[in-house]
């Protein structure tokens, strides 16, 4: 189908490109054109169906009302609601959200975030992949207005907002040894991204509080999984040699999907065999049986605190850094 220009309303209408122009960029009144006249081009460009090229609009206007939104896997429920949430608080405030995702490799979100960029969006929101802190601090040179969340980089001026993951893991933990268990073992990612390291640092300071020793034999870390299947052979191994182990801790809801498949595949019960806890809620860690206790970050806040911290940014042309850190909830459930 043809792509509708102003060249064709203005054809139609009988009038130059100017005067559509004006009309359609809300100049009728300041331009002296007839209601009337501007009633008609209205009408000629609805029933032509014209939609607006917002990258020449934003090349004219320095603003094409769009935002880009880069997530790690928008296949994660996580990720999928966070992206959900960040568009219908967009939307309130007179934005459309472009979104993609990075599946944490750096050679793609590079390539991601170059495409966004040349689109001329007005501001960003990005969960930051390894290796993309010169690229981020770049942006941040050239004034673009710019939002991390879930995770961010203690050296780059940028504003974020996250959960306190070290404090979730802390108590996740904590809870998981005050109701029995004392071998419990870690499932984590290897990643030196800042959530996966407080996390992990959750689980030793937890263990130390408890009087329990730290054993580094007692922790798995995965690189970023493609293949579920992998990952639940990885996990059902690694629990295998560990027959004394009585509790598990994932860190992502991913890697406890994996882990409930690796358990299931090894014939343990769920909680008489393992306590487990999982850092990040999933449906099915609510409506399976035995359910999963969760630490829960929440998503909703953390989206609306996201695209309000951007908002402001615009509205204001204040760049300058704001941070938030929320509290995660536990939800205790059968698996512990």
């Amino acid at each position: 189908m043809k792509n509708v220009s102003i060249k064709d309303i203005a054809g139609e209408v009988g009038v130059s490109t100017t005067t559509v122009s004006f009309v359609l960029n809300g100049k009728a009144r300041e331009k002296r054109i007839s209601e009337d006249l501007k009633d008609r081009i209205l009408h000629v460009a609805a029933r032509l169906n014209y939609r607006p090229n917002q990258v020449a609009r934003g090349l004219r206007t320095g603003q094409t009302h769009t935002l880009g939104l880069m997530v790690e896997d928008i296949s994660n429920p996580f990720f999928a609601r966070l992206a959900k949430v960040i568009e219908d608080e967009a939307d309130r405030s007179g934005y459309r959200v472009i979104f993609c995702s990075t599946e944490n490799r750096e050679d793609k979100a590079a390539a991601l975030l170059s495409m966004l960029k040349h689109r001329q969006m007005d501001g960003f929101i990005i969960t930051p992949t390894q290796g993309m802190e010169d690229d981020l601090r770049e942006m941040v040179g050239e004034g673009r207005p710019l939002v991390l969340v879930d995770r961010y980089f203690k050296d780059l001026a940028t504003s974020w907002v996250t959960v306190d993951n070290y404090a979730g893991a802390y108590k996740g933990v904590s809870l998981m040894l005050e109701n029995g268990v004392r071998n419990p073992v870690l499932v984590s990612l290897d990643s030196p991204l800042l959530p996966v390291v407080e996390r992990q640092r959750g689980y030793v300071d937890a263990l130390k509080e408890h009087g329990l020793p730290y054993d580094q034999d007692n922790v798995l870390k995965l690189s970023f999984p493609g293949d579920q299947e992998k990952l639940a052979e990885h996990i059902s191994a690694f629990l295998r040699n560990r027959p004394g182990t009585d509790g598990v801790f994932f860190t992502t809801n991913f890697l406890g999907v994996g882990g409930l498949e690796a358990i299931r595949m090894l014939g343990l019960d769920v909680p008489v065999d393992l306590r487990i806890i999982c850092f990040d809620d999933n449906d099915l860690f609510r409506i399976g049986r035995p359910s999963i206790t969760v630490i829960a970050q929440p998503v909703d806040k953390i989206a609306e605190t996201a695209v309000r911290m951007l908002v402001n940014m615009l509205s204001t042309k204040d760049n300058s850094p704001v941070h938030e850190t929320l509290e995660p909830l536990i939800i205790q459930r059968e698996s512990i």
